[in-house]
Formats: structure tokens, C-alpha cells, sequence
């Protein structure tokens, strides 16, 4: 699965799939080293198949190569990181 970095100024999105079917999960930039993670869509197409696990494991690998701390604001990601606890690293709380 393919999956791509929309970044900008203020935020940007992780995202796969087809336009007009794409699983994202969204993020805003609190500071140069800290980013909120703050939603997760995925749509019907892709449930069952462990999209959203794997725009959350990219968010956090992405997160350890860019030297920068998540605050996991987004509810299906603040579960995932309690199922993660390998993921402390690049959490803040």
C-alpha cells in the first residue's frame, strides 16, 4: 500500500488510496518538532484491511525519521498508541 506526505506550513495529511476513495489521517504543526494528529478517515472500501494501523504506523515512523513528537489528539490514533507501547519514543502526552 502506497502511501504518500501532503505536508504544508501549517499541517497536512497522510493519505492512500484512489481520489474520490482515499484513507487519510490529518495532522496541524504545533511547533517545528511537535505535530497533532487529529482525524482518521477511511472509508468504506478499505475497513477491515488495517488502513487506519497503517497510516498510524507510518505517522509514527515518519515522526522518528524527522526527529519530532505526536500528540495523539484523534481518537482511533490514541487507541492505536495504547496498543503500541513501542510508539512512547515519539508520543507526548
Amino acid at each position: 500500500m502506497d502511501i504518500r506526505t501532503e505536508d504544508g506550513a501549517k499541517g497536512g495529511r497522510y493519505v492512500t488510496g484512489e481520489p474520490g476513495a482515499e484513507a487519510e489521517m490529518t495532522f496541524s504543526r504545533a511547533s517545528a518538532h511537535l505535530i497533532i494528529i487529529d482525524h482518521t478517515g477511511v472509508p468504506d472500501i478499505y475497513r477491515g484491511q488495517g488502513v487506519g494501523a497503517k497510516l498510524a504506523n507510518f505517522a509514527v515512523q515518519a515522526a522518528r525519521a524527522g526527529g519530532w513528537k505526536i500528540i495523539p489528539l484523534c481518537p482511533f490514533f490514541k487507541a492505536q498508541v495504547e496498543r503500541h507501547p513501542e510508539w512512547a519514543d515519539v508520543i507526548s502526552r
